[in-house]
């Protein structure tokens, strides 16, 4: 079991079970293949991603830019604050929301989930719906470009266009993200929103092009179509990162920093968590830890789904986030576990009869919060009590989840239903960064560990392919 720290902790001691779950010396099987596929990465990976040199077959595509993408952005950053690519985001997102209200966020897939899963852990549940003084005057943030969907992109473009004209809360912004600028949902949806905006500014161009803020490759459609704007800043979608892999890039910076979020503290915990991995032994390494309970659950007891279960509402995305970094980097080969995020209390009411009497398919990891952001809210005693509920008057909601973990894990372990947990200090940038570079890095690693490429998307392609010709495109 990892040893309790200042940070996040990993707790699969709820696996160890018998007959259903694990014994330690199973952990302990795993545990020189799991040394050697570190070593591959922190090693040859990393070697040959940051020489430049001929990459094996094997290894193609080889996007490992992700792993020290942390360490990179915080030493630019600290040599020179003005130049480098963190002081770029800081600056250009401060002056968009001293200019607009609202920003509409366009990307899909890695382009947008990490951004909304920030916005939702970190943020007010009801920021978009709170006064801009409330907000600290940072911006209203939305998510479009990641569908096709007609009814939800006419409504939010009713909405951008229903504020007042001549007003900082009637005005918004675009940040389109997209590596190549050919993904044909947010390619369509920027020309859509793009035109809007054009109308919205009066045919401002220079308004326009500074109300864009596009993250993209060094080249592509979307590049060459930010340069026609004039957009004044592009931020790069950097080399060998890939899109589910980018969160810790522009890609996610520049949304945290739009909404105030603190992104120095964000990429700490990502080069905590780095650290962690790169020096701890089996046993306290949450990285190693967590992929051998993973992968020992499935081969020795077929728990090929992994349920992400997320003690707060807040963590949805977050779980959703993860969600598509599992599915499209180990889904491959006709392999890969089905990634499934629930939250609760609120899905044990409509998912915990299957989990607790279905199949014995399921490794359940708990994802809690030690500490929440709002002061604890009580039952509160009433003289109307025909809910029964004054027994419980002087207990708080957190005290009431706690419960609620501690009665599901008990049940579970009662059922021989294999468990284990991650505890996170808070919902914040220290904690989330260390969570997302946790998750990378042992997805990666649980490639390496059974000779899948974490990398590339092949599935993905073949969807894009049939759909444009589906609409008569080459």
């Amino acid at each position: 079991m990892s040893k309790s720290s200042p940070g996040l902790v990993y707790d699969p001691s709820g696996v160890f079970l018998p007959q259903r779950g694990l014994a330690p010396s199973d952990l302990d099987a795993v545990r020189e293949p799991l040394l050697a596929a570190r070593k591959e990465m922190l090693e040859t990976d990393l070697s040959l991603w940051s020489s430049g040199g001929a990459v094996p077959a094997a290894k193609q595509p080889l996007d490992a830019g992700f792993h020290r993408l942390p360490e990179r952005m915080l030493e630019s950053y600290r040599k020179d604050r003005d130049k480098s690519e963190l002081g770029r985001i800081l600056r250009v997102a401060a002056k968009l929301r001293e200019e607009v209200d609202r920003v509409v966020l366009l990307g899909i897939g890695g382009s947008y989930m990490g951004a909304k899963a920030l916005m939702e852990a970190c943020c007010d549940p009801y920021w978009n719906e709170r006064s801009r003084a409330h907000r600290g005057m940072y911006p209203r943030l939305y998510f479009e470009g990641n569908n096709v969907d007609n009814d939800s992109s006419s409504a939010l473009l009713d909405l951008l266009q229903s504020g007042p004209k001549d007003s900082v809360e009637g005005a918004w912004g675009l940040a389109v993200i997209s590596k190549s600028g050919g993904t044909l949902e947010t390619a369509i949806a920027f020309r859509q929103y793009l035109r809007a905006l054009e109308q919205s500014v009066g045919g401002d161009k220079e308004k326009l092009a500074r109300r864009v803020v596009p993250v993209t490759g060094t080249s592509g459609k979307l590049f060459d179509l930010s340069k026609a704007i004039g957009c004044p800043e592009i931020f790069e979608v950097p080399d060998g990162v890939g899109g589910r892999f980018s969160i810790l890039s522009a890609v996610g910076l520049l949304p945290a920093a739009l909404l105030g979020l603190d992104v120095l503290r964000l990429l700490e915990g990502a080069v905590q968590m780095n650290d962690r991995f790169a020096s701890e032994a089996p046993g306290e390494n949450p990285v190693l830890d967590y992929v051998a309970v993973c992968r020992q659950m499935e081969v020795l007891r077929g728990a090929d789904t992994r349920v992400l279960s997320v003690w707060s509402k807040s963590l949805e995305s977050t779980g959703l986030w993860y969600d598509q970094l599992l599915a499209e980097s180990l889904g491959k080969h006709e392999q890969g576990a089905l990634p499934l995020t629930v939250v609760n209390t609120r899905d044990l009411h409509s998912r915990a009869q299957q989990h607790q009497e279905g199949k014995r398919d399921k490794l359940f990891t708990n994802v809690i919060l030690e500490n929440w952001k709002w002061d604890p809210l009580p039952v509160g005693k009433s003289e109307r009590n025909q809910d029964g509920l004054n027994d419980l008057a002087d207990k708080t909601l957190p005290e009431v989840m706690r419960a609620a973990i501690q009665g599901t894990n008990e049940a579970y372990r009662l059922d021989g239903r294999p468990t284990a947990d991650i505890r996170l200090p808070k919902a914040d940038e220290s904690s989330l960064g260390q969570f997302f570079q946790m998750m990378m890095l042992a997805t990666v690693l649980e490639g390496r560990l059974i000779g899948i490429n974490p990398y590339g998307q092949p599935g993905v392609e073949a969807y894009k392919k049939q759909m444009n010709a589906a609409l008569g495109r080459k």
